[in-house]
């Protein structure tokens, strides 16, 4: 029984004792562990980009020109508040096109990319098929 009022005694001066150690103006910050896996993370997934063949993430310059000349296409192919999903398709449109050199099965591959060939009947054509992948070379992978 001693043991145990001895080691609740030690307990409760420790805990005393390093909560009088903080103050009330500390501010949490997150652990340098934290902000290393975080970098960690964006490295691993800028490398798997690169060895899959795909571009990096866009500038918001870029992402924005990207989604601006969608719209002068046809503004229903960026379906609204998806933005972020319309630019992924882009970037896998440009493994394609930095892999098949041919345009015919390019601009299938963007109409079923983008789901015009399921959503949009009225512009499922070579000609907007052709406009996007343009729009999606010139913006987001001009290098391929």
């Amino acid at each position: 029984m001693r043991t145990r009022t001895a080691a609740a005694l030690t307990a409760a001066t420790l805990l005393a004792t390093l909560t009088a150690c903080g103050s009330s103006d500390d501010k949490p910050t997150a652990p340098a562990s934290e902000t290393a896996s975080q970098a960690d993370r964006d490295a691993a997934r800028d490398a798997a980009r690169k060895a899959a063949g795909l571009p990096p993430e866009p500038s918001a310059t870029a992402r924005y020109a990207y989604l601006e000349a969608l719209d002068a296409i046809d503004p229903r192919i960026s379906k609204p508040g998806k933005d972020d999903q319309t630019v992924s398709r882009g970037l896998n449109q440009c493994g394609s096109i930095k892999t098949t050199k041919d345009r015919t099965k390019l601009i299938e591959q963007a109409l079923s990319r983008f789901t015009i060939d399921t959503r949009l009947p009225d512009i499922n054509n070579a000609a907007t098929g052709g406009k996007i992948v343009d729009a999606v070379h010139k913006n987001l992978c001009p290098d391929f």
